[in-house]
């Protein structure tokens, strides 16, 4: 009798503990972090962001635009757990505004500028200064917005830097952000193009004319930082970006890791 007593207990906990591993399993099945990320990192970071779904069962959310853009978005309260910019100054801004959790900020990645051509059309030209970037080549430049998204403001310094903005100015083209620079190169729809060397590698579409001088333009650094009103998971993925995992797969795709 005690034993046929005891039998509805058992299976109570068994219910119990199933129950409860249920519960987590569907608690953390609807944990998700929501990424805002630098156009440029659309690739590593998509490839990231599964490897951090596979090890976590959390689900990565990402968009990609330019980081002048995705700050704004931000600021107005875009639900964006974690933000990654192509430069310092947009991360900036949103620690200005509050709208980061500054403690969580870092550097993570840095980058090169290159200048490109559709993918046969390429010519040749020197970065020694010998001679000025608007006879090299007929047709326009595209690249970011000078004014506003990080590839192009680093493309305006170096021109400027370089002194060939003056020549080149009326020719260039400013996009959205610095996938779509590359798409009108790879259309032709523009002869020249300044653009991050990853996305370079990423196009078969276009070619490598040459590299700017670092010295010309200010760093080109990554920086990441968990937003304000982030859910608590979005700290596990920014730890997550300086995994050895991730660091390999940012190695990859042409990306210099910052030491930290």
């Amino acid at each position: 009798m005690r034993h046929s007593r005891s039998l509805p207990n058992k299976l109570l906990r068994l219910m119990l503990l199933a129950s409860l591993s249920l519960s987590m399993m569907t608690a953390r099945a609807e944990q998700k972090v929501t990424v805002f990320a630098a156009a440029s990192l659309t690739n590593a970071l998509t490839e990231i962001a599964s490897a951090y779904e596979k090890s976590s069962g959390i689900k990565v959310t990402s968009a990609y635009a330019a980081s002048s853009a995705l700050a704004r978005q931000i600021e107005n309260g875009a639900p964006a757990d974690v933000f990654i910019s192509a430069d310092l100054k947009w991360m900036q801004y949103l620690q200005d505004k509050n709208k980061i959790q500054t403690a969580t900020r870092r550097d993570l990645l840095a980058n090169q500028l290159v200048l490109i051509a559709p993918r046969g059309k390429g010519f040749k030209f020197n970065m020694d200064g010998s001679t000025e970037l608007a006879q090299a080549f007929d047709g326009r430049l595209c690249t970011g917005d000078v004014d506003a998204v990080p590839a192009g403001i680093y493309a305006k310094q170096a021109l400027q830097g370089l002194s060939w903005w003056q020549g080149i100015k009326p020719r260039i083209v400013g996009t959205q952000d610095v996938r779509a620079a590359l798409n009108f190169v790879e259309r032709g729809e523009c002869a020249a193009g300044i653009v991050y060397a990853t996305d370079a590698r990423v196009s078969q579409k276009v070619e490598v004319v040459s590299v700017f001088p670092a010295a010309s333009h200010a760093p080109i650094v990554y920086p990441v930082a968990v937003t304000a009103n982030a859910q608590a998971s979005a700290r596990g993925f920014v730890d997550f970006l300086g995994s050895p995992a991730a660091d390999a797969i940012f190695t990859q795709h042409g990306f210099t890791l910052i030491k930290r």
